[in-house]
Order: structure tokens, then C-alpha cells, then sequence
């Protein structure tokens, strides 16, 4: 126990950091903060979990009657009328002798096909005055109503139609459409239970006419869990205080002969045995687990076709064998793509909403669904709680060998754990956000005691030596377990430079003296880096790269790359007269700055790795330095850096859209300090501004006449680059959706 305390004790901010990771998920667990990635993890684990052990057999016992491809092909588009749904009804129930018939379908508006109220109006308004033709149409009257025929069809026969619930407040979601069934509870039965039910505000249901004739209604809505897939329905939904039952439970209540379903209520034994948390429904002595918003599992058997699918318009010409439909449950619902009731589930991509409610079915009548109680949020919580504490005092003692042992014994675990309790107890034990807490935690505690814990300040020098000045790897080395490669997210600033016309020179020079050359152009570039405090991340030939605020933080870093980009220029003088007398050619170089967002870390393979960073902010780095030779100039930096140094003026080159980026950026050559920039120089910048917003106006005659007064005082390449567009767009006008922006298709 004294070798526990005193490790906590040595290892004070690796606790403290794997207490906060322990509090994180535990967060998560008792629903106090929802992480999304961790639902999508754990929906990724049931989904393991289903695809593992799904029988992947067929069951006869519900047969899908199709409104597909065939149907529709052979029987005319949807919908059909009720006159022909109703020889639909009369021959599953009087030829082939079914049992019970859900439809996955609501009829929700009547069925004016047959022209009857045409009809009706022409008799209204006499048609002549003919009285035959009114005595006529009363004697035709109950041929032509449709749905009155259909709901004849549906006059005591074991039917259960279909209807929606809207669960969106406001607008069309709370608009009502026929008739609601008989509710399963009523308003109250539930009272001072707290179960958050789904709930609607509105319904698409069917005519009372047909509701009045059928066995019963239930409603085909699934639950859409947050990545699209379909894994669970609601058994019951809340409206107006009511409780209504899903399309799956009436239908199976319908095979069963009828009967009230009963909810089954978890017991509190340390509340005098009160009834809390509803846990499932009963019926006629079948269980129907639900979680603590009364949705079920759906028991998925297997991909589509795990039950008979006939095609409706078979049906309709006796061109299916009679044993298929005899006695069976049939579901009448669409796997035709254009119909719109094809859903995301765990076992393919592409599922009909039909077969969703015959999966359920069949688990309600062979008691085969997965049960997901309430209480099961208590069971993962403790479990993370005490898996946490296992990790959190064994990990600072361990070895690396004995806590991958540990870490392996305790996964491979929970794992056996939570495959026992779903294919002996058909309990679903939640396993993501335990698994997602040890995995991270042994990495972060492996990688911290090597590299923080078991290397000094000589290791940090080591590390970095070769990436910062000497004297930033002093200031480091006072605080070590302050940096580290691990890689993070920070604001920083970028510099990219490279030799104009290197290939040029290469040709000029023998490959010792371009070795020199080489050699003595980036060791004074990097003394210039090194003097402001930058970080080199890389030569790449000609070129060089740097940054700045990393791995020592800098609150003025976008200054100090931009004294780096501005001195660099200005080393070019001394260099170039040495390399004069030496016979060597001419170095321009081109800079390119911005600052924002970038990950940074050691970086790289299991063969070689680099401090370096990464992200967006680094490539439009790149591409700015690209963009002086298009400009004529020799450094941009984009709009972000020069807005965090506005003691500088800047000459606006332009805003493009560069290769690779969809926004437009704003980039910007600094002219020099405000204070030191003489009032010629702030003339000509002002004129080039006023030609600037000119030319995005569009007036190119007043553009075209401040450019080339400007070129005339002071000649400049840019204003040859404005100059030669003004020329393009009168003889090829942009778009009127043009807003200034010059895309380069380029690097």
C-alpha cells in the first residue's frame, strides 16, 4: 500500500490527467455531457456484436407482400385505388387463407379514382335533367366508392393498418390527418413515472371509415439513431398524453388472438419495493424488453430476404402456391425505390422499412430481443468507474510489460463479459466508452513514462537541438516536463522561402561550388531564423521552412516571422556582393508568412520522424510564397498575420483562391513600419488602393488610367499584372457573379 501512495504521490500529474480522462467518460456514461463520437463508437459495438450472432436464417412464418418493381410495372404506379387494394384483401384472406395482415401503409385521404364525385356533381347540376342517369348512378353508387369497397374488405378480418407520428414541433410536423386508434394507455397511466417517451405533435393516419373496420392501427415509425441506421423502434409512443403502439406490436397482438399489454416496471428494493423504470411490455405471456424511452432492439435475423417476399401483383393473379401465404402473418409494404420506405440498418445499407417490423415480429413471438434497461446505464457507469480506479493506481507502479498485461486481461474481458450476457441473458452491456477509456489510457501512460519521465534536460536538448536555437533549448531545458513532441493543436506562424530560378543556377556551377553556395546561402537564412526566435522544420533543397510559437509558446510570434521574412531580404546584400567576387550568380528569393491554426508534433514513420506542422494554415503558407513570382514581389503574407501587426503597412496584392483552398484569402506585401514609411511611398499606396477598389468595381477605363499614372511615377510588376487583366476582361467580361477573386489553378 506504501508503494501505491508513494507512486501517486511521485506520479501527481499523470493522476491528475488520467483522473480527468476518468471524469470525461464518466461524464459521458451518466448522460451529464453526450459525446457524439463515443454513441457512434458504442453503435459500432452493437453493430459487431449483431453481425456476429444473427441466426441468418429464414423464417415462414411472415411473408412481406411487395409493392415492388413487378407490381408496379404490371398493376400501374402508386397508388393503386382501394377497389384494387380490396381484391388484394379478398384474396389473401378468401384464396390463400392468411392469417393476420399489417399494412407498413396509411390511408390517410380518400380515393376519388373512380370519378364518383365527378360524378356526383354532374348529377347536382342535372345533366340535362335526366333522371335515368341520376337513378343510374345510385345503383352504381357502391361500385364506384372505393373506399367504402376496401373497407368492406377490411370488415372482420384480423387487419392492422399503418399510420405516422410527427415528432417535430412546429409547421407541417404538427399537422393531423385521419383518425387515430383507441390509444393502448391512456392519458395517465403513466403519471409520476418519468419516462421520457418519444413524443408526437402530430399524425398522418388513416379514414375512420377503414379505421372503424379493422382489426387495429399501429405506427411504422422507426427511431433513426444519430449515424442514420435504424437499430431500435419505439413500442410506444406519447400524444396529447396518450400512449399509442407501434405497427409491430399490434400486428403480433393480432396473431396472438387479441389481449391487453401489460408494462413490467423495474423494482427499487430500497424504496419498499416502488415501482420505477418501465422495463417491458406483455403480452399474452411474451416479454418485450424496452430501454428507458420505451424503444426496442430491433432482432435483426439477416440482410433482406430474411422472410418470404412475394410480389403483391402474384397475389393478385393466384400466381404464388398457397402453402406460402396459409395461416401466415403478412405484411403489406414497398422495397421499390422510388416508394420511399427503404431504411439504414446494422446489416445493410439499403433495407426495406417493411422487414424491420417482420424482424420485430418475429422476435416478440420467439421472445428473442435484446433487452437494454435502464439500469444498465447504473452497470456501465460503475463499471468505468471501477475500471478507472484499477488503471489509475496500477498504471504509475507498473511496468510496460505487466500493465499491457493488465490492460489486455481487462479487455479481453469485458469483451467475453459482454458476449455472455447477449447470447445467454439477451442483455445489451454497453462496451465502447469502457474499451475507449482503457485502450487511450494505456497509450497516454506508456507514452508519458518514457517520454517525460524518463528523460532530463539533455534528452530535451537532444530533441530539439536541431529544430530551435541554442538559447530557446536553455529557456527549455528550466522546465522540461513543460514540452513535449506529443502532437497538439496551437496558433502559430509559417515561413516558406525559396531560390527563384534554381535550376538556372545549378546549371551555372560546378556541384562543389553549388554545394558552397548552398551552404553558406542557408546557414545565413537560418542565423536570421535562429536571431528571432523561429523553429527551422526543414530544408528542402533550395528551400527553407520555419515556424514560429512551437515548441515554446510566443505570444509574438506572427511579429517575429515577419522581422525573420523582412531581414532575410535584407541579408541578401552582403551575400550577393560575396558571391559576386566569387563569380557566382545572383540569389532572389521569394517569402511567403501566415499564421492560424496547425497541428504540431513529431511527426513521421516507424523509420524516421520530424518535429513539423501540419494543416491548412501551412499549405497556404506554401502557396503565398509561390504567388511572388505572379506578383513581382518578394514576400506576402496573408491577411491574418497582417492583422496582428498593424504598426506595419501593407500594400494589397489581391484576393485569390489558391489551389487546394475553397475560400478566398486576402494577401498582403508589407511595405515596412508605419513609422518609417516616408509620405511618397504612402501616396503611391494610396492611389494603388483607390485603382484597386476600381478595378473589383469593375470601372476598368478609371482602374486602367490610376495603374498606369502609378507606373508612370513608379514602376512596379504588379501594376503590369492589373493592366494586363483590365485588358482580358474588356474582351472577356467576368460573370456577374464575379467578386474580385483570382483563382490560380497552379501551386
Amino acid at each position: 500500500m506504501g508503494r501505491v501512495t508513494e507512486g501517486i504521490r511521485r506520479h501527481g500529474l499523470r493522476t491528475g490527467l488520467n483522473v480527468s480522462a476518468l471524469i470525461f467518460f464518466l461524464a459521458h456514461v451518466s448522460g451529464y455531457q453526450s459525446w457524439e463520437f463515443l454513441d457512434r463508437m458504442e453503435h459500432l459495438a452493437y453493430d459487431a456484436r449483431l453481425l456476429l450472432t444473427m441466426p441468418g436464417t429464414r423464417d415462414p412464418r411472415i411473408v412481406i407482400v411487395d409493392i415492388d418493381e413487378k407490381s408496379l410495372a404490371e398493376v400501374g404506379r402508386w397508388p393503386w385505388s382501394r377497389k384494387r387494394l380490396a381484391e388484394l384483401m379478398d384474396q389473401l384472406f378468401d384464396y390463400y387463407e392468411a392469417g393476420t395482415v399489417g399494412y407498413d401503409v396509411v390511408f390517410a385521404e380518400p380515393d376519388e379514382s373512380s370519378g364518383l364525385k365527378v360524378l356526383d356533381a354532374l348529377a347536382h347540376e342535372g345533366l340535362g335533367g335526366e333522371a335515368a342517369f341520376i337513378e343510374r348512378l345510385d345503383r352504381l353508387r357502391s361500385e364506384l366508392d372505393y373506399d367504402a369497397l376496401f373497407a368492406a374488405s377490411l370488415r372482420g378480418r384480423p387487419v392492422i393498418l399503418g399510420y405516422y407520428f410527427n415528432e417535430s414541433a412546429g409547421g407541417r410536423d404538427a399537422m393531423t390527418a385521419g383518425s387515430l386508434p383507441p390509444p393502448t394507455f391512456t392519458k395517465g397511466a403513466f403519471q409520476g413515472r418519468r419516462i421520457p417517451f418519444l413524443q408526437a405533435v402530430g399524425f398522418g393516419a388513416n379514414l375512420p371509415q377503414l379505421l372503424e373496420e379493422a382489426l387495429g392501427a399501429g405506427h411504422f415509425d422507426p427511431y433513426v439513431d444519430e449515424d442514420g441506421v435504424v437499430r431500435r423502434v419505439p413500442m410506444l409512443v406519447e400524444y396529447q398524453g396518450a400512449y399509442y403502439e407501434s405497427l409491430s406490436l399490434a400486428v403480433a397482438r393480432g396473431a396472438l388472438g387479441g389481449g391487453l399489454v401489460v408494462p413490467e416496471f423495474a423494482v427499487d428494493p430500497f424504496s419498499d419495493g416502488r415501482y420505477v423504470g418501465l422495463e417491458a411490455l406483455a403480452l399474452r405471456g411474451h416479454r418485450i424488453p424496452v430501454d428507458h424511452r420505451a424503444r426496442t432492439l430491433v432482432p435483426y435475423r439477416g440482410v433482406q430476404g430474411s422472410f418470404p417476399y412475394v410480389s403483391a401483383t402474384d397475389v393478385l393473379h393466384r400466381r404464388v402456391d398457397l402453402q406460402v401465404l396459409k395461416g401466415r402473418i403478412v405484411l403489406v409494404g414497398f422495397s421499390a425505390p422510388g416508394l420511399h420506405d427503404l431504411r439504414s440498418a446494422p446489416v445493410q445499407r439499403v433495407f426495406p422499412g417493411v422487414e424491420i417490423h417482420a424482424n420485430l415480429i418475429a422476435g416478440i413471438l420467439d421472445d428473442a430481443i435484446k433487452a437494454h434497461p435502464a439500469y444498465m446505464l447504473g452497470v456501465e457507469w460503475v463499471l468505468v468507474l471501477l475500471v478507472g480506479i484499477v488503471l489509475i493506481i496500477a498504471y504509475p507502479v507498473l511496468s510496460a510489460f505487466w500493465a499491457a498485461l493488465l490492460t489486455l486481461l481487462l479487455t479481453t474481458g469485458l469483451v467475453a463479459l459482454s458476449l455472455y450476457l447477449w447470447e445467454f441473458e439477451n442483455l445489451v452491456l454497453p462496451l465502447a466508452p469502457t474499451l475507449l477509456f482503457i485502450l487511450p489510457l494505456f497509450l497516454f501512460n506508456m507514452s508519458y513514462g518514457f517520454y517525460v519521465e524518463s528523460r532530463g534536460k539533455r534528452q530535451l536538448a537532444g530533441l530539439f537541438g536541431q529544430y530551435v536555437p541554442p538559447q530557446l533549448v536553455e529557456e527549455m531545458s528550466h522546465d522540461p516536463r513543460s514540452y513535449t513532441l506529443e502532437a497538439e493543436s496551437r496558433e502559430l506562424t509559417v515561413l516558406f522561402t525559396d531560390v527563384r530560378g534554381f535550376t538556372t543556377i545549378s546549371e551555372q556551377l560546378e556541384p562543389k561550388a553549388l554545394a558552397q553556395l548552398m551552404n553558406e546561402f542557408l546557414t545565413s537564412l537560418t542565423r536570421v531564423i535562429h536571431q528571432h526566435r523561429g523553429t527551422i522544420d526543414k530544408y528542402m533543397g533550395d528551400a527553407i521552412m520555419a515556424f514560429w510559437g512551437a515548441p515554446l509558446a510566443d505570444a509574438d510570434h506572427a511579429r517575429h516571422a515577419l522581422r525573420a521574412g523582412l531581414d532575410m531580404l535584407t541579408a541578401l546584400g552582403p551575400m550577393q556582393r560575396k558571391f559576386k567576387a566569387r563569380g557566382w550568380p545572383e540569389i532572389h528569393i521569394g517569402v511567403g508568412i501566415n499564421t492560424g491554426p496547425m497541428r504540431v508534433g513529431n511527426m513521421g514513420s516507424e523509420f524516421r520522424m520530424a518535429y513539423t506542422v501540419l494543416g491548412d494554415a501551412v499549405n497556404l503558407g506554401a502557396r503565398l510564397e509561390g504567388l511572388t513570382r505572379q506578383y513581382g514581389v518578394d514576400i506576402i503574407v496573408s491577411e491574418t498575420t497582417s492583422s496582428l501587426l498593424p504598426e506595419y503597412s501593407y500594400r494589397e496584392l489581391d484576393r485569390v483562391r489558391v489551389k487546394g483552398k475553397g475560400r478566398p484569402a486576402a494577401i498582403f506585401e508589407p511595405v515596412g513600419l508605419t513609422a518609417d514609411v516616408d509620405g511618397a511611398t504612402r501616396d503611391d499606396l494610396r492611389r494603388y488602393h483607390q485603382a484597386l477598389a476600381l478595378y473589383r468595381a469593375r470601372d476598368w477605363h478609371g482602374a486602367e488610367i490610376q495603374f498606369l499614372e502609378l507606373e508612370g511615377r513608379c514602376p512596379h510588376p504588379l501594376y503590369q499584372v492589373y493592366l494586363e487583366r483590365i485588358d482580358r476582361f474588356r474582351s472577356e467580361p467576368p460573370g456577374a457573379d464575379w467578386d474580385g477573386v483570382y483563382t490560380f489553378q497552379d501551386k
